[in-house]
């Protein structure tokens, strides 16, 4: 596979997933300003812009801090790079660049989505906000079907392999402005808007039930922080992702035969994660630690770069 090729799939994998987690993020942040009195609904939607590092882009408009605003800027805003409309249109360009390398179902999902975004010319209100998250989610529900009855090969393996690192970063930082911006002053932990909270949060990655399933005990932030940091069972957890990048690396490294840093950094850090506690990370600080994450995915994905020589 020539290294233009194998960008274009990872890259298609990381736009694709972004978009998603945005479209989660804004459901979510929709959800929380409901749930909340002003001005709490204000840093629920600064807490939003936060998550995906667009506070001072956002800033930068001018535009008054409101939901309408907000969430026009992180779903169809074109001067935005990680809005859902440019995200979804990075993802139809790599995959237009890769056409033969995927199945038609593939390929009508990113095109649909595309559609879609580019059908509106705002988001309008909350109803109109949440018509739009709910048709992005289905179309990448269904380029995720495709791309699982896709052919296990270099294709697919560098598609989900975007999708990873991506998925690893979203989870981090959406646990970290949860843990240290979101609650308002004057309300406390444990409280009923902090556990609406861990809620949303456990919604955005589709994690409800896995909590239910997977804890008996009520909603606590330490179990919060123990399942989607640690816990590889639940794909959306960071070291869930973690381990799909170990394996997806190994099946690539074992067809193309090009193995090096990004197998080793991808196993130390799952090595390291196997011997985290939840206890540990609190202890020692879970920004710290989640921080540390962050930055340490981005060096993973400049590794992977450098070793599938991505132009």
């Amino acid at each position: 596979m020539l290294s233009r090729t194998a960008s274009c799939l990872y890259w298609l994998g990381r736009y694709i997933e972004r978009a998603d987690f945005t479209a989660r993020l804004v459901e979510a942040t929709v959800r929380l300003d409901a749930l909340s009195a002003q001005p709490a609904g204000e840093v629920a939607w600064m807490s939003a812009l936060l998550v995906t590092d667009a506070d001072a882009a956002f800033m930068a408009t001018g535009e008054k801090l409101t939901p309408q605003n907000v969430s026009r800027f992180l779903t169809l805003s074109t001067e935005h790079p990680g809005s859902i409309i440019n995200c979804l249109d990075r993802a139809r360009d790599n995959a237009r660049s890769v056409r033969t390398a995927l199945t038609r179902e593939a390929w009508s999902a990113i095109n649909r989505a595309w559609i879609i975004s580019h059908g509106r010319a705002s988001p309008g209100g909350t109803q109109a906000t949440l018509n739009l998250v709910d048709q992005t989610k289905a179309e990448v529900r269904s380029f995720e079907g495709a791309l699982h009855r896709m052919m296990r090969n270099q294709a697919s393996w560098f598609i989900r392999l975007g999708q990873a690192i991506e998925r690893a970063d979203n989870t981090a930082r959406l646990l970290d402005v949860k843990y240290h911006i979101l609650l308002p002053e004057g309300e406390y932990v444990g409280g009923t808007m902090d556990r609406d909270q861990w809620t949303t949060i456990l919604q955005t990655v589709s994690a409800v039930t896995a909590y239910r399933w997977l804890y008996s005990e009520g909603l606590t932030p330490s179990r919060v922080t123990e399942l989607l940091v640690l816990r590889r069972e639940l794909p959306l957890s960071i070291a869930g992702a973690a381990e799909e990048v170990v394996e997806l690396l190994s099946a690539l490294g074992k067809r193309t035969g090009l193995q090096g840093e990004a197998d080793r950094m991808a196993r130390a850090r799952l090595s390291k994660l196997g011997a985290t506690r939840v206890g540990d990370v609190v202890s020692r600080g879970l920004h710290e630690f989640l921080e540390a994450f962050i930055i340490e995915n981005a060096a993973l994905d400049g590794a992977i770069g450098r070793q599938f020589r991505f132009v």
